[in-house]
């Protein structure tokens, strides 16, 4: 039976030395992922403190529903645990700030009448 989880310096199934981190990377460059990693986390922050303020719930909102959209093409083309773990954290920033731009107003509160 093989081993669930392998010592640090044990060899792994492709001849490369094991890391034994969560957030190891596979050695190779992924240009894609790691920008819409950054965009993602960008618009996350962005979407998360203007929710803090009732009349940018424009800003909070569309910043939260495109970061909503691009972090999770993002999760659907990563490669690595570290990339994941990185865009679920702007998922989740981009959602709160989309969710309370949405309360304090909408996508086109007083905008469109």
């Amino acid at each position: 039976m093989a081993q669930t989880i392998r010592p640090a310096g044990s060899r792994s199934t492709t001849g490369r030395p094991a890391t034994g981190s969560l957030f190891a990377t596979d050695g190779r460059p992924h240009p894609v992922q790691d920008v819409l990693m950054l965009v993602t986390g960008v618009l996350g922050v962005l979407a998360f403190v203007t929710a803090m303020f009732h009349n940018l719930h424009l800003i909070s909102a569309w910043a939260g529903l495109v970061g909503i959209v691009t972090g999770l093409y993002g999760q659907f083309i990563s490669k690595t645990t570290w990339e994941r773990f990185g865009l679920i954290m702007g998922i989740g920033a981009s959602a709160v700030g989309f969710y309370l731009g949405m309360a304090h107003g909408g996508l086109f509160g007083g905008v469109i009448t």
